[in-house]
């Protein structure tokens, strides 16, 4: 299978052409470009420019739609209650989490609710928006699609790949950011598997009579299969929660009854914590980088290259992409530039930019 390799500058650019052709806005066509190219930089490709031409048939079903803003529902302080609009993710999260952060620094901390957005990708991203802001923030999301993942002990898809997440500052040292699918894998990553002509390992996937299989194609295509939930009843029981917090009480609809489309739409439930008005003073940081060293410190393990605290595998990979550019596989590749072209955006000037 070939594989493309960009730069990312240059991939930036042709995206940016791409997403122009939603009828985006400047601010918009720069708030979704660079949130799918930093998922591609920091290794989540399955949340990278792949996820476009899924964006384009939404947005062709009239699912996604463009220059839409958040609409506060519910604003008591500390609490507030806000309405995607079926906006872009990208922009509706960036909004969001704004309006969550302000209210965090004033106050302390916040509980933000957020329904009817589109895509919110990479959820780490927004962990990271409050880590630039020295702020805790806490994530619960659902996945309002088809569903995607067997509950446990269950032998067909019954709920999506409900990301959790965490993202903690500590101030003058790295970040610790927990950001993962309650799948054992994101459903992009079966779709980046298939394009690429790859198995999944065993123990990730079953097939739509319930036996496992290796093939991406059943999460892909019909009659489709289901993935499994990491950590059998564990992670089963983490996306229950997803979906009760991110879906039923921050959206107020779960995938039960969600309308079969190619919209991909997320609730997501955010906590955020000012640390330094919790615990003033150096005492957090010094005791959490106390553990985290203590941790690391550990022997590594045969054939592995020792502990790595959340966040650094994606920190490494974004230096390494950064310098040798982001692979996309050629079906992937395809699949953008058919994508640029039902948006009447010209397949060979993306092409062509992209690879400047």
């Amino acid at each position: 299978m070939q594989t493309h390799v960009f730069k990312s500058d240059s991939l930036t650019r042709a995206m940016q052409e791409l997403v122009r052709g939603y009828g985006s806005d400047p601010r918009e066509v720069d708030l979704v470009t660079s949130n799918l190219i930093e998922a591609n930089l920091t290794g989540h490709d399955s949340h990278g420019v792949g996820m476009l031409p899924r964006y384009t048939e939404s947005f062709l079903e009239g699912g996604l739609i463009p220059n839409a803003h958040i609409q506060t529902r519910l604003d008591h302080q500390t609490l507030l209650a806000l309405d995607g609009c079926s906006g872009f993710g990208q922009v509706v999260g960036h909004e969001a989490m704004e309006e969550a952060m302000a209210r965090a620094k004033q106050y302390g901390s916040c509980i933000m609710a957020l329904s009817n957005a589109h895509h919110l990708c990479r959820i780490g991203a927004w962990a990271e928006m409050a880590i630039q802001n020295n702020l805790i923030s806490i994530h619960f999301v659902n996945v309002l699609s088809d569903p995607a993942v067997a509950a446990w002990d269950g032998s067909d898809a019954r709920f999506g790949t409900n990301p959790f997440c965490v993202g903690i500052p500590l101030e003058g040292h790295e970040p610790v950011i927990l950001d993962f699918a309650t799948s054992v894998i994101a459903k992009g990553k079966a779709r980046v598997a298939h394009n690429k002509g790859e198995s999944l390992p065993p123990g990730q996937l079953i097939d739509h009579e319930g036996n496992p299989t290796t093939d991406p194609v059943h999460a892909i295509r019909a009659p489709f299969g289901a993935l499994r939930a990491f950590g059998e009843h564990k992670g089963w029981g983490l996306a229950l929660v997803c979906e009760l917090l991110g879906g039923a009480l921050a959206g107020g609809l779960t995938v039960h009854e969600y309308p079969t489309g190619r919209r991909v739409g997320n609730g997501m439930l955010t906590i955020v914590i000012d640390p330094n008005k919790l615990s003033p003073g150096s005492v957090f940081v010094d005791e959490a980088m106390a553990f985290i060293d203590w941790v690391k410190q550990s022997p590594a393990a045969p054939n592995s290259e020792g502990v790595k605290i959340a966040g650094e595998p994606e920190r490494q990979t974004r230096i390494k992409r950064l310098r040798d550019g982001i692979p996309v596989d050629d079906n992937s590749w395809q699949e953008i530039l058919r994508a640029a072209a039902s948006l009447n955006v010209d397949p060979q000037l993306i092409d062509r930019l992209a690879r400047e």
